[in-house]
């Protein structure tokens, strides 16, 4: 049974020392949200929220969030152009925590409001591109994860490698995902400091503004491309193009041209991910949701040959095979060598 506002309001008093609730408005009923939580305003004004965790998972999940918040310091928060949540206090409630924040204003953002808004796309990159110039040495002050490209890289082949032992992804896509694993050119990344955790509802926006960002358990430092792989799924490609423009031209640091690459890579891994929760489940309606959709993504990358996850375009070939090519295929006008050979170059970049 879900707590009531006043049970929380109560709870939050016990938290925070000389808080004083004037009133209070539920936030979530607990039926099936993750977390019963209300809305307090105290006494001069000011707003919090409270929350306590419906399940060990976001209790342990809280955990990390507040490890994290706690990381952010002061320094580390005023080079960010949004707000994120604020510790205010915590006491105990049966086998668990409510925990207290300041409130930030602003509605949680959903997928579709990036094809409405240029402007709104354009901050939704601008504060990724922030979280992601944050020194690093926020997280290992913290003690935090710390994963080079090349451990990014062995994370993303672990996926596929469960996956692939399901034996129900489609070869097409074992073989996609394969080339762009062993393409080493794609890995070549600076490691930054990521939330871990993004996506459309991790972002509260006022009007064509981002004002908060919210769950930070996973923050770290890791491959940038992990805070984008969601994109994938904006219905049209201009507003995800919107929210990388106003990431590359926020983003400290040199400039990552595989970036994009990287992030569709992660998109179609989540879908991995997604068979292999099922498969260790034994749930049957995960599998085949999952498989559906992998036969789905099969069928697109087939059908998108011109933008694959790899970077490699083939190897030039040298005059002499050129020449040795060329023969075993008969023009009515033969090209001059030098034209051989670009032609060649032409052809390995298609």
């Amino acid at each position: 049974m879900a707590r009531s506002s006043l049970t929380l309001a109560a709870l939050a008093t016990a938290a925070v020392a000389g808080l004083d609730v004037v009133s209070t408005t539920p936030i979530s009923t607990g039926l099936t949200g993750r977390f019963d939580s209300a809305l307090l305003t105290v006494r001069g004004g000011d707003q919090l929220i409270i929350r306590v965790p419906t399940s060990q998972e976001t209790e342990t999940e809280q955990s990390g969030d507040l490890v994290a918040l706690r990381a952010l310091t002061t320094g580390s928060r005023k080079r960010l152009p949004f707000r994120a949540p604020e510790f205010r206090g915590q006491a105990p409630v049966g086998q668990t925590r409510g925990v207290v924040y300041d409130f930030i204003p602003g509605s949680p953002a959903a997928l579709d409001s990036l094809d409405h808004s240029v402007e709104l796309a354009e901050a939704f990159g601008r504060a990724i591109a922030a979280i992601h110039s944050l020194p690093t040495s926020v997280i290992t002050d913290a003690g935090l994860p710390v994963l080079s490209a090349v451990e990014a890289a062995r994370v993303a082949t672990v996926v596929k490698d469960r996956a692939a032992a399901t034996g129900k992804v489609p070869v097409e896509l074992l073989t996609r995902w394969s080339l762009a694993l062993e393409d080493s050119a794609l890995w070549q990344f600076q490691p930054a400091v990521i939330h871990g955790s993004l996506g459309p509802e991790s972002f509260l926006v006022s009007g064509e503004r981002v004002t908060g960002v919210l769950d930070w358990s996973n923050l770290k430092v890791g491959d940038p491309a992990a805070d984008l792989f969601w994109l994938s799924s904006v219905t049209r490609e201009e507003s995800a193009t919107s929210v990388f423009s106003g990431y590359n031209v926020s983003r400290s640091g040199p400039v990552d041209r595989q970036l994009r690459k990287r992030a569709r890579l992660y998109a179609e891994l989540e879908i991995a991910k997604w068979l292999v929760h099922g498969s260790d489940l034994r749930d049957p309606s995960i599998v085949e949701d999952a498989v559906v959709m992998l036969n789905g993504l099969a069928t697109s990358s087939q059908a998108d040959l011109v933008n694959p996850l790899s970077t490699d375009t083939g190897r030039v070939l040298a005059v002499d095979e050129v020449e040795a090519m060329l023969s075993k295929t008969p023009r009515s006008q033969p090209l001059p060598a030098r034209d051989h050979v670009n032609a060649a170059r032409i052809s390995d970049d298609d």
